[in-house]
């Protein structure tokens, strides 16, 4: 992994002040989470602010660390500023998405870097999707480019059933984010392992189908 870069000490320093702060005063919450019927009385920001938010420390600490393990495999490859906009990016598709797919649900609301985290962890898979990931207590090396399709799959899934108190739409969202701007930015990723690139795009046309057909 290698030292920390600065930016993503940042993004963290960002997300656990701005967390913290809501943590302690709901009014600090309640104005700067993700809610379909104050975005639709016009306050466009909390498309972002949300993104810095968290609904407890659990959920902080959980995107953070996952954040840490996978901002140095983007930084590395693309640099600092390409890592922020991918970032950024998929802050922004996930809350999009989540408008889009919730639009008419007034009292809709979230939390959480979700969108963005996923994001940074589809631009790593792109860029190395031949590298080796391993989750909690499970001895088995998962292929990364196997894991981002599952990945994509069960948010699908979780958008269509609705499951859990989870935003499987902004997930989705900050994925395709990770997706479309690592490929704007190092296009020799399509001569070098276009196989991949089609396959971890299944999901996103799945999705793409599924919704054409009024199925999601």
């Amino acid at each position: 992994m290698g030292d920390i870069a600065i930016v993503t000490i940042i993004i963290i320093a960002a997300n656990a002040l701005v967390s913290y702060k809501g943590f302690n005063n709901f009014e600090f919450f309640e104005t700067y989470k993700f809610n379909i019927g104050a975005i639709r009385r016009g306050e466009k920001v909390r498309m972002i602010t949300s993104g810095f938010l968290h609904a407890n420390v659990p959920h902080l600490i959980f995107n953070m660390i996952t954040l840490y393990f996978f901002a140095n495999v983007v930084i590395n490859r693309l640099g600092t500023l390409s890592f922020l906009i991918i970032y950024l990016v998929s802050l922004a598709l996930g809350s999009l998405l989540s408008y889009y797919f919730h639009k008419d649900e007034y009292h809709y609301s979230a939390v959480g870097a979700s969108g963005a985290v996923s994001g940074v962890i589809y631009a790593s898979i792109l860029l190395y999707p031949e590298m080796s990931l391993y989750f909690f207590f499970i001895p088995i090396p998962i292929p990364a480019y196997i894991f981002g399709i599952g990945y994509l799959l069960y948010s699908i899934y979780g958008m269509k059933k609705q499951a859990g108190n989870i935003g499987h739409d902004a997930h989705f969202g900050g994925a395709v984010g990770g997706y479309i701007m690592t490929l704007a930015f190092a296009p020799w990723v399509l001569s070098q392992n276009l196989l991949m690139v089609l396959l971890l795009a299944l999901p996103i046309v799945i999705l793409y189908l599924l919704h054409r057909t009024g199925k999601i």
